[in-house]
């Protein structure tokens, strides 16, 4: 008869344990360790210390390899002066379009990402193919009524300015033009939402804002109508205004497990009564509590645009952690959080392909032993499908901002971004 220390029972005794130990990790994990929960009353009474902490912890990590050298440049071969044109540009091939245009004239409403699109294969070769004037301020804006060409230089294809707005030829003068009147990179109806009440925050961001001090007459919360005392917002002006945001749920890096930024949810708006250290802000609109420590967002940004679309200089493995507006199926014009930052070399306008990562699956069909039609299968990894695009718009020590511009399948939290291809 077998006892439990013979081998027969060793498969099973070792199976139980692995079960109880996996049960144990979930009953922790299960446990309410969010210090803006609402019990916890820390997040009440003061900035949470995990802010703060998490705030602490942006500068680079040993562990991460900062900076990584970039692509090796690759021998390419030149063609015919056709669209299927290849010239050197280090990372990445340039393909010209089959039927991009000699000449096109700017709109209003174009985006320097649908004019890339339209001259060439890949948009983020942008950078390589865009001949500025230096005789013009600011050349690398564009703006509608411009007419662009594109032209051989040296037998490599460029674009470049043919006519400025209003249809003269370009002359050795300065170009007075409103830089809100040059065409965005991408479109700025997408993220202007985002920069003013944001749904995700650094932990940089969260640890530097301005931030509810106190209430007048020491109430433990505020609503619509009552006045609140700020710290951090110095410079602000009698009448500037300010949306309040809640600092929720911490967001991991799925590598490393550090906190890398916060969720957050919008409670209110006020404006700033009275200037000073701390500043008087009145609540003109809530739709829930405002507590102390919850931090305050300019509602007048402007996001920049003087970005172009280009490949990363450095090899990027990034993980989509999050999405805004928490949507379970991420499509076009969606923002998405990435868990690389400048340490890794990341830069507004760099563009990357999304890749669903494959599942990991069993397979019960390697052998027609007992034990390949159990658990105790092999694993086998399904390869990784292309998805999409993406531009990365703002850049934060540990993490990024991105846009998604294409869409070909579902794009999901925890599908990886690389340079594209």
């Amino acid at each position: 008869m077998s006892t439990p220390s013979s081998p027969l029972f060793r498969p099973l005794i070792a199976s139980a344990l692995a079960l109880s130990l996996v049960t144990g990790c979930s009953t922790v994990r299960n446990l309410d360790l969010n210090p803006f929960s609402q019990d916890a009353e820390v997040a009440r009474e003061e900035v949470p210390n995990l802010v703060l902490t998490a705030a602490s912890q942006v500068s680079p990590d040993d562990s991460y390899p900062v900076r990584q050298p970039p692509l090796a440049n690759r021998k390419l071969a030149t063609g015919p002066d056709t669209g299927g044109y290849v010239g050197q540009s280090g990372r990445s091939s340039i393909k010209l379009r089959a039927d991009a245009p000699q000449n096109y004239t700017v709109v209003k409403g174009d985006t320097l990402w649908d004019i890339s699109g339209l001259f060439l294969q890949d948009p983020w070769n942008w950078p390589e193919i865009w001949q500025v004037n230096p005789q013009i301020q600011n050349p690398h804006l564009i703006y509608p009524g411009d007419v662009l060409s594109l032209v051989w230089v040296d037998g490599q294809p460029r674009i470049m300015i043919n006519q400025q707005a209003g249809g003269g030829r370009l002359s050795p003068q300065i170009r007075v033009l409103p830089l809100a009147a040059a065409i965005p990179t991408i479109p700025y109806d997408a993220i202007s939402p985002f920069l003013s009440k944001p749904r995700v925050m650094s932990a940089e961001e969260a640890g530097s804002l301005p931030y509810v001090l106190e209430m007048k007459e020491s109430h433990i919360i505020a609503g619509s109508g009552f006045t609140v005392y700020t710290r951090g917002n110095n410079e602000a002006q009698v009448g500037d205004r300010y949306n309040i945001m809640h600092v929720g749920d911490p967001l991991y890096d799925p590598e490393t497990k550090r906190v890398v930024g916060f969720q957050t949810h919008h409670v209110g708006g006020g404006r700033v009564i009275l200037q000073g250290d701390p500043s008087k802000l009145f609540l003109n609109e809530t739709s829930r509590e405002v507590l102390r420590g919850d931090r305050l967002v300019s509602q007048d940004i402007v996001p920049a645009q003087d970005f172009v679309p280009s490949a990363p200089r450095y090899v990027v493995d990034a993980t989509i952690i999050d999405v805004i507006e928490g949507v379970k199926l991420i499509g076009q014009y969606q923002i998405v959080v990435l868990n690389r930052g400048k340490k890794h070399g990341l830069e507004t306008g760099n563009v990357l392909s999304v890749y669903q990562r494959g599942d990991v699956i069993r397979d019960r069909f390697a052998d027609r032993s007992l034990f390949s039609r159990t658990f105790f299968a092999p694993k086998v990894k399904l390869p990784d499908e292309q998805a999409g695009r993406m531009m990365v718009f703002r850049v934060q020590e540990d993490l990024s901002y991105a846009l998604i511009m294409q869409a070909t399948s579902e794009i999901h939290v925890g599908d990886k971004a690389v340079n594209p291809e």
